[in-house]
């Protein structure tokens, strides 16, 4: 017991200064492709160079992001082992489990927001509806007649329609799919009326004309797409939902190499070739303290919390 303690006390000892001295994991607890492994491949480039150590991304998926944050939150706090946690794995989680294998507040150490972005809202053009407030009319005229897609229980966009349920008082099913693509593969065939979801992958079908986009989620408009209205300009005043993405490790990591993680992933985050890779994705850069970050994530839970509870969402 004491030769284990004291091993332990060396590897949580390492200091900035020789920090890091081998390859460093970063989880992406999501499949290869989806949004947080997009955004962990592009740090993880720059983190290379700039460490000097080699950066490795490895999916984890499953469960919303349950199976990768409990391989995080139970690794050794040394700074070796680090996930690109997001709104759903770190905010919505916590308010949506019954029962999570760890402490979402108490079992990390938030380093830095790397990015955030809007959702989009978009309709079935058969829906007749140009604005949100017309959708909003529109809804209330048919109560529990129309379904929205998400790409699944407890997932942002099924949070970010049931919030807009809740503001706007409409009565309208959810309909769970396994992702965003066979939700939004229905939302174009007219099984499902509306869908609150990530911008890339709509685009291309709202320009083709097979989706009506209505507005975006955050306070402000959108770089990607500046005509878009915001939903809280456009109708519902005071609704707002942002998609974040940003880097935590296991909690009583050293101060000194949480902090060092957190100036070089900002400065990459906010750096001219990120950036421009980031808006292109419909992201934008942030950056930022520890601390910032963490009020972030204290915000999304205190926000999702009551919510889940109102509405009856719970995963068990």
């Amino acid at each position: 017991m004491a030769l284990a303690a004291a091993l332990l006390g060396t590897a949580l000892g390492a200091t900035a200064q020789s920090y890091p001295d081998k390859p460093i994991r970063l989880v992406a607890p999501s499949t290869p492709g989806d949004a947080p492994d997009v955004i962990a491949r592009l740090i993880a480039v720059k983190l290379t160079a700039v460490l000097g150590q080699p950066v490795v991304v490895e999916n984890r998926p499953g469960a919303g992001g349950v199976v990768g944050s409990e391989v995080v939150a139970k690794s050794l706090p040394d700074g070796y082992t680090l996930i690109m946690g997001n709104a759903g794995s770190h905010g919505i989680n916590a308010a949506v489990y019954a029962r999570l294998p760890y402490d979402i507040q108490r079992d990390f150490a938030p380093v830095t927001q790397v990015a955030v972005a809007p959702n989009i809202m978009v309709i079935n053009p058969a829906i007749p509806a140009k604005t949100v407030a017309e959708f909003i009319a529109y809804a209330k005229s048919q109560p529990g007649k129309l379904s929205y897609a998400s790409g699944g229980n407890g997932s942002s966009a099924h949070m970010s329609m049931e919030l807009f349920k809740s503001m706007a008082d409409l009565d309208i099913q959810h309909v769970p799919y396994k992702g965003s693509t066979p939700a939004l593969t229905d939302l174009v065939a007219g099984q499902v009326a509306v869908f609150i979801g990530n911008i890339p992958p709509t685009v291309p079908l709202v320009k083709g004309g097979k989706l009506r986009a209505l507005a975006v989620t955050t306070m402000a408009r959108s770089q990607l797409m500046p005509e878009l209205p915001t939903i809280h300009e456009a109708g519902l005043p005071g609704y707002e939902t942002v998609a974040w993405f940003g880097v935590l490790a296991p909690a009583e990591t050293p101060p000194a190499i949480v902090q060092k993680l957190s100036t070089e992933i900002g400065k990459i985050a906010r750096s001219p070739d990120m950036r421009e890779r980031l808006l292109a994705m419909g992201a934008e850069p942030v950056g930022g303290t520890p601390a910032e970050f963490k009020a972030v994530i204290d915000r999304d839970i205190a926000k999702w919390k009551p919510l889940a509870q109102k509405v009856g969402i719970k995963i068990d």
